[in-house]
């Protein structure tokens, strides 16, 4: 795992704050993983990093995807560090909704697998894991085997046991205790999504 991107994601993606999250919780800390992960440099490392994360699934899939918005660009990350490294793995997106013109499509790039390929769902956050659920239930609609979940952090609030009850395996790079030390301070008021 890349110190230099937890680094990053200190530096330009962590706020302590008080925020209402996607999920409707409340949370005494933010994390837009996107600022970090959209660099240059840290489109790189979170490449890397997930792509050798996919090593500590018990099956390794053959394509990645990446649920909309935060997980596409891991997505294209894996999928390009892994054509470099001589082992391809195809990305798809994941939409959260039927796209409303042109292909309609719930899946961009699914064209070329067959039933049964395997995949893995690549998301910047699991909260409560009920995005990430919705994506898996997408893929296995479209007959992919779904094989586990790389999450680049979890809150620690849920998700982790709610995707073991779907028999999902869940592996993250970084977790709370990666960002906050549990001290009691001074927290501005917002409201955000996660």
């Amino acid at each position: 795992m890349s110190d230099r991107l937890l680094s990053l994601l200190t530096e330009l993606s962590f706020e302590r704050r008080n925020v209402v999250l996607a999920s409707g919780r409340e949370s005494d800390w933010f994390l837009d993983c996107k600022q970090a992960v959209l660099t240059a440099e840290g489109h790189a490392l979170v490449g890397a990093a997930m792509l050798e994360a996919l090593d500590r699934l018990a099956t390794r899939p053959a394509a990645v995807a990446g649920v909309e918005l935060g997980g596409c660009p891991l997505a294209s990350a894996v999928a390009l560090i892994s054509h470099q490294r001589g082992a391809p793995l195809d990305a798809v997106y994941v939409r959260k909704s039927v796209k409303d013109h042109g292909s309609r499509r719930q899946l961009e790039g699914d064209g070329r697998l067959t039933p049964g390929t395997r995949i893995a769902v690549l998301e910047d956050v699991v909260t409560t894991g009920g995005s990430t659920l919705a994506a898996v239930e997408k893929l296995r609609a479209r007959e992919l085997d779904v094989v586990g979940v790389i999450a680049l952090v979890d809150r620690g609030e849920g998700g982790r046991e709610a995707l073991a009850a779907a028999d999902l395996p869940l592996v993250a790079l970084y977790g709370r205790q990666d960002f906050m030390q549990d001290t009691a301070q001074d927290i501005p008021q917002d409201t955000a999504e996660d």
